[in-house]
């Protein structure tokens, strides 16, 4: 088989657009220097240079060149959108007291949570500036307001993430702020940079909202059944975290009041012991919850597939689609 056919969507792309993440890269690079304060940096580097796929910024540059844009204000999109989803990780890694990303020590625990926080805040204001340099108030509008709704989505998910009240609307809501938002935005602001009609611009917003809304379902769902090798997380983290993500929520809503009693214990009052996990998984397996979750990922892939209609033929198209595709392909 030829090497191309073998390639991930998320590689061909990157190969397609090699040279354009170059430059984001040096860019990337440049701003994220500071001639007074070396950690920065250093925590930057950390966390940049980890191997990440560079998912957001890609989108931006693909939505840019299917779109028809020659400028290289995409470039600067590309880079702010980096900085913002760099400046979560930082953040969220002290919210949750996290050890390892990506199968390395995170920034909060080789340095401390305070150079995590307040480097995370440079890289806004950084992101900020890239922004400003494109001169498009729109832009500016699309990317602040994805930075707002992110927040928002943290402290939603605070608390919500232990409250077995929290329904299914209320965890999409959570996932529109905390993932989804910034998809959209770096697929949205792509389509207008390059000038494109209305319709193509909402058609990319819509792709990014699906395929993020897909990407952390998935991701919700390996957790409880994925390969910790592959995945860099150990199967039931987000349990032993107390977190209520979507096969949890979807139990919980069937749950008899012996089995709500469980929940209580084990999310809402954090009192978990050993064999809970196993139990758990039997009670998802009961109500079929991992599959209906599979179910859900499926369905917001073809929304993202359905969103590409719109928008003109041409082989970045293609690998958007085989993105999608993609997301939802790790799942078993």
């Amino acid at each position: 088989m030829n090497q191309v056919m073998t390639q991930k969507p998320h590689e061909m792309l990157a190969a397609t657009l090699a040279e354009e993440l170059d430059a984001v890269n040096l860019l990337i690079r440049e701003r994220m220097a500071s001639k007074h304060a070396p950690r920065i940096p250093e925590v930057t580097a950390h966390l940049v240079e980890a191997g990440g796929k560079r998912l957001r910024p890609m989108l931006t540059l693909a939505a840019a060149r299917m779109c028809g844009y020659e400028g290289d204000h995409h470039l600067k999109l590309a880079a702010t959108v980096e900085f913002i989803h760099t400046a979560t990780l930082l953040h969220d890694d002290v919210v949750d007291e996290s050890a390892q990303r990506r199968g390395r020590p995170t920034a909060n625990l080789l340095w401390d949570n305070k150079s995590s926080v307040l480097v995370g805040d440079y890289l806004f204001a950084r992101s900020f500036q890239l922004m400003v340099d494109t001169g498009s108030l729109r832009v500016l509008d699309i990317l602040a307001n994805a930075s707002a709704t992110i927040a928002e989505g943290e402290v939603l998910q605070m608390t919500a993430a232990t409250d077995l009240g929290t329904t299914e609307d209320i965890y999409l809501q959570v996932v529109r702020g905390k993932t989804a938002a910034l998809f959209s935005a770096a697929t949205e602001v792509g389509g207008v940079i390059a000038g494109a009609p209305e319709p193509q611009v909402q058609a990319l917003f819509d792709y990014g909202d699906a395929l993020g809304i897909a990407f952390q379902i998935a991701d919700d769902l390996l957790d409880y059944q994925g390969d910790a090798a592959k995945t860099g997380k150990n199967v039931g983290d987000d349990f032993r975290e107390r977190k209520l993500t979507l096969p949890v929520i979807k139990a919980i809503a069937q749950a008899t009041d012996e089995e709500r009693a469980f929940w209580e214990r084990t999310i809402a009052k954090g009192r978990q012991q050993d064999g809970d996990l196993e139990h758990a998984l039997e009670l998802m397996a009961k109500y079929a919850t991992l599959e209906a979750t599979r179910v859900d990922a499926v369905a917001w892939t073809e929304k993202a597939k359905t969103a590409l209609t719109a928008l003109p033929e041409h082989p970045i198209r293609t690998m958007l689609i085989d993105l999608a595709d993609y997301v939802v392909s790790r799942l078993h």
